[in-house]
């Protein structure tokens, strides 16, 4: 008899357990640009019900990953609806340093290209019968930081934007009087390829702007801090930092609830 309650319950946990497993939900979603055809991936709870905020996840220079994948299924497990866009095209997922900063670089030149694909991933995402319109948000890493700067200086109707350890310049610094959101910059505090003079025009431009944006940076971080898989040295300009990963996602969420209260 012991042996049945013990059996039981177990099978009671598993069974809790793979319920809790299945409650995520992900798809791989195919959609254009014009006529480039692009390869998102979409992450969402079934368990929950009703309309929901969607937020954009925008991948790092060599393009849509399991990284960014991550991500979105992280978002999911928060309740929100993510979707990570593909911003370079189906099957075009650059592995090397060289060919992802060439592929980068097109987009880094032509914003207009940039914005196109950043709308065509919002449009996707919108879509989702599950998604709340008017509680939208982007996310990006390093290279996607870039993309849902523009997003958000490109007009669109967004809550809010958060950039991690991506870059802020902009050939366009005007176009920030267009931007409707609130704007959160996570931000290393060590980052060199994002030198104090270009925080600064980006400081200049928020505020000529009149956006409502702060930005916060961690001591000791260098690009790429959110990122495991770039290991943990410094002294190389791109490094992981587990301290400035938890922070920032902890500020992350605190803005989401701030931006998505009705």
């Amino acid at each position: 008899m012991k042996f049945l309650r013990s059996f039981l319950i177990l099978s009671s946990v598993f069974l809790l357990a793979m319920s809790g497993q299945a409650k995520l939900k992900t798809e791989t979603v195919e959609y254009k640009e014009g006529d480039t055809v692009l390869e998102g991936y979409l992450a969402y709870d079934d368990a929950e019900t009703g309309k929901r905020p969607g937020v954009l996840v925008v991948h790092e220079w060599t393009g849509l990953g399991d990284y960014a994948k991550k991500r979105a299924e992280q978002l999911a497990g928060l309740g929100y609806v993510a979707f990570a866009v593909d911003i370079y095209g189906k099957g075009v997922r650059p592995d090397n340093p060289k060919d992802a900063g060439a592929e980068a670089s097109k987009y880094k030149n032509d914003r207009a290209l940039l914005r196109r694909r950043m709308a065509a991933g919002l449009v996707e995402l919108e879509k989702s019968p599950l998604v709340d319109p008017t509680r939208v948000a982007a996310i990006g890493y390093c290279f996607g930081g870039m993309a849902v700067l523009e997003l958000a200086r490109s007009g669109a109707d967004l809550a809010g934007v958060v950039s991690f350890h991506g870059a802020l310049d902009s050939p366009t610094p005007e176009d920030a009087r267009n931007i409707k959101c609130k704007v959160l910059i996570c931000h290393g505090a060590d980052d060199r390829s994002v030198t104090p003079d270009r925080v600064a025009g980006f400081e200049d431009e928020m505020r000529k702007g009149g956006v409502d944006w702060e930005m916060d940076s961690y001591g000791g971080a260098v690009h790429g801090f959110t990122n495991p898989d770039h290991g943990n040295d410094p002294s190389k300009g791109v490094a992981y930092q587990e301290k400035a990963d938890k922070r920032s996602w902890a500020r992350m969420k605190a803005f989401f609830a701030e931006i998505f209260t009705k």
